[in-house]
């Protein structure tokens, strides 16, 4: 068995993600840490990896404008996934590595996975100096000595045909999601621990299949991590991250579950980094438009309507077809949105069968 058919049978035989999207629905057991209130956060120390813990990714969607006058989007993930609460220096290292990254015009969709196991250094994510990295995908600080270390960095990946290479400055300080950095999924208590960088500004290159085009844009780095974020009930969520017009940004959630009374959360972020995390529901995510995306009905349009900030805004996808057929298969590209407020963002939905 080679070792990408080893990696599939561990990562599909488990019970840590063979339910759910990367495992996100099954049942937390007493060998994994759990998010708790009142977190205290280390940096740079975690930005480094918490094997600790079930699951955790490192998650990073630009919005970009190319030299062609075009919108484009990309995205970058690592995600980790353990089969236990350790880390070894053998082949049979309970922790499993995972790289999404894809590129999404108005009328084409780009998309790779690699897989990987840990302690071979195939991929990882050290904190000192940063970098996360599956094969040749790379996430490396470029920040100097007095800097935080996710402040600056390169960022690249490939697929078959094409590529791209950026770099990410941030213009602003990290934000803590929910309270603190505590961010309850569910009436029940499900959470995770929950930061972002969403201030980065970004040029650089993607190298399409009929050639390169040079990007400028604004980019978003979502830190999580917990064992067990969701409630038995919960089948999907629908992500979304918000670069208003004049700087300010929100990222909401939707939580679906089987009767349909999502869960949502969302947090305001002013333009100098101030944050005022929102109470449970007070962000109304209503589908407007949906498409036949991959053999699914997917919603490609919104309503967004937050009444504590004056919000009430109608998204729209750059491409309705930004499906990403990965062993966890969803739906995650660029969006553009108008209303009270105007700018761009980034959708990401799950659950979707």
């Amino acid at each position: 068995m080679n070792a990408k058919a080893l990696i599939l049978s561990l990562l599909l035989t488990s019970p840590a993600i063979a339910q759910g999207f990367a495992g996100l629905g099954t049942t937390a057991t007493d060998d994994f840490a759990v998010p708790a209130p009142n977190p205290t956060f280390s940096f740079p120390e975690d930005h480094g990896p918490h094997p600790d813990y079930r699951i955790e990714w490192w998650y990073l969607t630009a919005t970009l404008l190319g030299d062609d006058g075009q919108d484009y989007g990309v995205q970058w993930t690592l995600f980790r996934s353990a089969l236990a609460p350790a880390r070894t220096d053998t082949w049979d290292s309970p922790q499993i590595w995972i790289g999404h990254a894809g590129m999404t015009t108005a009328t084409d969709h780009f998309y790779a996975e690699r897989l990987a196991r840990d302690a071979i250094g195939q991929a990882g994510v050290e904190a000192v100096p940063f970098e996360a990295w599956i094969d040749d995908w790379q996430m490396t600080s470029t920040a100097g000595p007095d800097q935080d270390a996710i402040s600056d960095l390169s960022l690249s990946a490939r697929g078959a045909d094409w590529s791209y290479d950026l770099a990410l400055t941030a213009q602003g300080p990290l934000v803590f999601q929910g309270d603190g950095g505590f961010s309850v999924k569910a009436d029940t208590g499900q959470a995770s621990y929950y930061y972002s960088q969403p201030f980065y500004s970004i040029e650089g290159t993607l190298d399409l299949p009929n050639g390169p085009v040079a990007v400028t844009g604004q980019g978003w780095l979502d830190r999580e991590w917990s064992s067990q974020p969701l409630a038995g009930d919960q089948r999907g969520w629908d992500w979304f991250s918000l670069h208003f017009e004049g700087g300010a940004k929100m990222m909401g959630f939707q939580l679906r579950d089987s009767s349909d009374n999502g869960f949502t959360s969302a947090t305001w972020i002013e333009a100098d980094g101030t944050s005022t995390a929102l109470p449970p529901r007070a962000l109304q995510a209503t589908p407007l438009k949906t498409a036949q995306v991959a053999g699914r009905e997917v919603p490609v349009m919104w309503r967004l309507e937050l009444p504590e900030q004056g919000l009430n805004i109608t998204t729209t996808a750059l491409n309705p077809s930004s499906w990403m057929p990965t062993l966890f298969p969803y739906w995650e590209g660029p969006i553009r949105f108008e209303g009270t407020h105007t700018g761009r963002g980034y959708l990401e939905m799950t659950g979707y069968e």
